[in-house]
């Protein structure tokens, strides 16, 4: 499946966000983001001179350390490429969020912390996606090695948590009283015809 065919257009501008989890030896995990912005076309930079099309404006590179509560335990911050020479200044201003748990309103805490002059609109763009690959790596993660330490085969939709699972009703297929909960979550399951009711 592919999007409908575009009128005749120029590229002009490419922002890249790669994010990855990772499961660390020590019982820890990691996230690890890269944003980069390019144009198709030179231009010109009054601190780096002429930049050339494809060379990154911004290169940030950013890796969080967490545990299984999804606090962060440590953050690094890099900034490869910038438009401007005081950019990088800000980057150690980051290591306020050690301590802080990646929970539901995750990313309006990064603009509390970091918003306006406090930060960098790329680094905070970026740590907002990597707190949805945190959600994606961790609890799953941890659901994979609960299970393989019981000799069971992971289940991509195996909840291990306790309570109600977080993404439940998060989007229009885990809605709780649609047929993946009924069939996955039966015990989440609310019969659209008597709603409040479960099964």
């Amino acid at each position: 499946m592919t999007l409908p065919a575009p009128v005749k257009r120029t590229p002009l501008h490419r922002r890249i966000i790669d994010c990855a989890g990772y499961e660390r030896e020590d019982g820890l995990w990691e996230i690890e983001g890269r944003l980069t912005d390019t144009k198709d076309y030179g231009f010109r930079n009054e601190w780096r001179g002429t930049i050339e099309p494809g060379v990154p404006l911004h290169d940030m590179l950013v890796r969080l350390t967490l545990d299984d509560e999804m606090t962060i335990v440590d953050i690094a911050v890099e900034m490869a490429a910038t438009p401007f020479a005081i950019c990088g200044a800000i980057a150690p201003d980051f290591g306020k969020l050690k301590g802080v748990r990646i929970v539901s309103g995750w990313n309006l805490r990064l603009v509390s912390l970091f918003g306006g002059r406090a930060g960098c609109t790329h680094v905070v763009e970026l740590l907002g996606r990597m707190g949805t690959v945190a959600w994606q790596t961790i609890p799953a993660g941890r659901s994979r090695r609960e299970a393989l330490a019981q000799g069971e085969e992971p289940q991509a939709t195996q909840w291990r948590g306790e309570g109600r699972p977080f993404y439940l009703n998060g989007c229009h297929a885990w809605a709780s009283n649609g047929p993946l909960v009924e069939k996955v979550l039966p015990e989440y399951y609310e019969d659209p015809d008597n709603p409040g009711d479960r099964k």
